[in-house]
């Protein structure tokens, strides 16, 4: 990547594969690509995993300190980012990312398994945040919304292969494979990056202006993701332990969490506020229907696994489709109204998965819900990420990305939080299981409408 591709462009005719960008291109689509056969390839692995470590029990923890732990290197990635570029986060979080895999694959107990993950989670977070970052940095803004669209193409292969190859690596061999074949995989591709980005490095940037509101301590961010991993083991079960932890969990991320994010967000402020706010609804809505749909079609529909793997299979390619979609055939729409968009495709993607819980319909209706929220998510992410941009002047950039990471996984456990409440306490009551599944998709409707109704707060002025 070239200095002039990492610097502040004007509007340009050029490509993405143009001899200004192509380098540059290049070095972020495969960062992409490495990140998500690592990210997505472990996830079936980790049932046997804990199974094989005696902590079934402690499931739920390995499961969700991924999310709870990319809270923090978002963060940490964005104060980065800000204050020396971009590149540095980067290649920092490539080298953690293979380190956290050689740890999860030595692991002899839950808990040090628990801690690869983790640490999995600081090191996705800061190369999420990183790229977006360097995207702002290395690209027009004509030229964003394509960018953007390819590193959504680059999760295309992974989610396609890497999860499959995973499960038969797993049955036929050991779980330890994945993770130390993962390591060995993409240890030589992630020096050759690091190289690119050390040789093509960009200036460290201004000081922010004296009247931008100060970075949230770091200190703030370890709250907050220590609080969502004490809420998501919280929820694992019912007894007054577990509940405890659940309540000490919710007290820290309501202390903490406001202060990673720009102010005004909760009341959608116009600008970026309100974006970063659409970010949080958007991404908590499909992933609570990627968590949900499986669980209705094994326990209330019996539909065997190559039913819910085509079905994350069809998601992901749903996903990369409608982000290129809005990057090539609709660059001049105004990013609000495909926000717009979006969220009334989710909305329309709840109401399959509703339907798909009645006795009379095919039993794998709920199934399509997937990769309809995915075309959904596939316009709403990627137009929200441009927003977020055009928010920010270039020394925030960092921040702004850090703050959309941030409420990204708040968004992923909050409303995951609330639906699994509001599921457990119908069955408690004696509700029928497809009325609980019915319940939680139903509340999973008013996201939504609030998306669509504030979209236009994050409107470009």
């Amino acid at each position: 990547m070239t200095d002039r591709a990492l610097a502040p462009a004007e509007a340009t005719d050029e490509g993405l594969f143009s001899r200004t960008y192509a380098t540059a291109t290049a070095s972020f689509a495969a960062v992409m690509f490495l990140t998500g056969l690592a990210a997505l390839a472990v996830v079936p692995t980790l049932p046997t995993a804990a199974r094989a470590l005696d902590g079934v029990t402690l499931y739920p923890l390995v499961a969700g300190c991924f999310v709870a732990a990319s809270l923090l290197g978002g963060v940490l990635g964005g104060h980065w980012a800000d204050r020396a570029g971009a590149h540095r986060p980067l290649a920092v979080g490539l080298v953690l990312a293979v380190v956290t895999l050689l740890v999860s694959g030595a692991s002899t107990t839950i808990w040090q398994l628990a801690a690869g993950r983790f640490l999995d989670g600081v090191a996705g977070g800061m190369v999420a945040v990183a790229i977006n970052t360097a995207i702002g940095q290395a690209y027009p803004e004509s030229l964003r919304p394509r960018a953007l669209a390819l590193m959504s193409a680059c999760w295309i292969v992974p989610s396609l292969v890497g999860p499959p190859l995973a499960g038969l690596v797993t049955e036929w061999w050991s779980w330890r494979a994945v993770f130390f074949g993962l390591a060995g995989l993409t240890l030589l591709p992630t020096l050759v990056v690091m190289a690119a980005l050390r040789a093509h490095s960009r200036p460290r940037p201004a000081e922010p202006a004296a009247d931008q509101p100060a970075r949230p301590a770091l200190l703030v961010a370890l709250g907050v993701s220590v609080g969502a991993a004490l809420a998501q083991y919280g929820v694992s079960a019912w007894d007054p332990r577990h509940l405890l932890f659940a309540a000490g969990g919710i007290a820290l991320l309501v202390v903490f969490a406001p202060r990673l994010l720009p102010s005004g967000t909760w009341r959608a402020a116009r600008g970026l506020p309100a974006t970063v706010l659409l970010c949080g609804l958007g991404s908590g809505v499909f992933f609570t229907l990627e968590a949900f749909v499986p669980l209705l079609l094994v326990t209330e529909r019996d539909a065997p696994p190559m039913v819910i793997g085509l079905a994350f299979t069809g998601a992901a390619l749903a996903w990369a489709a409608s982000s290129w979609v809005q990057g090539h055939l609709l660059p001049r729409c105004p990013r609000h109204r495909l926000v717009v968009a979006g969220a009334l495709v989710q909305m329309a993607a709840v109401v399959i998965a509703a339907v798909g819980t009645l006795a009379s319909v095919p039993a794998y209706t709920a199934a399509a819900a997937m990769p309809v929220a995915a075309v959904g998510m596939g316009m709403y992410a990627p137009s929200l990420t441009v927003l977020s941009l055009a928010h920010s002047p270039p020394d925030r950039q960092g921040y702004a990305s850090s703050a959309m990471q941030t409420n990204q996984n708040l968004g992923q456990i909050s409303v995951l939080g609330l639906t699994a409440a509001l599921f457990n306490a119908c069955l408690g009551v004696g509700s029928p299981d497809p009325a609980g599944y019915a319940a939680a998709f139903a509340l999973l409707l008013l996201p939504t409408a609030l998306a669509a109704a504030l979209a236009v707060r994050a409107r470009r002025a």
